[in-house]
């Protein structure tokens, strides 16, 4: 039976969870929307037809929102709550999009070669940008992240 005033579960977890969810489907909704649909650099499957390509785009930009729309619950949930930490869920914010970003870089475009991030010039300037732009990102968000840890251990509920 739920009480009038539900706790919410370790709030500290909650707003990285929260955090991380919105970098991801943020991470990938600035891809698609500028990488696939305004440079028209590849799409999310280049192994196939156009027709293909297209249709992976449409899924890998439903699945950005998805995760956007998930972690913005979460976020209206920590609101609620009165347990948002501003800075700790944005450290997760940059950690879930550099992660995503890295996670492209090197599995999506060296591991499985879904796709690289130009066709027909030299990749190497365009990897390292791309991946050393993941890499900072990750090293600022576990930044804010264990700058907040302290705050953190201290919330009820953790």
């Amino acid at each position: 039976m739920n009480s009038p005033r539900t706790e919410v579960l370790r709030p500290a977890r909650r707003n990285v969870l929260s955090g991380v969810l919105v970098g991801i489907g943020v991470a990938a909704f600035v891809d698609e929307v500028v990488f696939h649909q305004l440079l028209q650099w590849h799409h999310f499957y280049d192994k196939s037809t156009a027709s293909v390509g297209l249709f992976s785009d449409g899924l890998f930009h439903a699945f950005g929102w998805f995760a956007i729309v998930a972690g913005l619950f979460l976020f209206a949930d920590l609101r609620r709550h009165n347990v948002l930490n501003p800075a700790r869920w944005a450290g997760a914010v940059l950690l879930g999009t550099g992660a995503f970003q890295l996670y492209d870089g090197t599995i999506q475009h060296k591991l499985l070669t879904l796709h690289q991030i130009r066709y027909d010039v030299e990749l190497l300037p365009y990897d390292l940008a791309w991946n050393i732009a993941a890499v900072v990102m990750i090293a600022a968000g576990i930044f804010l992240l264990l700058r907040t840890r302290a705050a953190a251990a201290g919330e009820p509920g953790r």
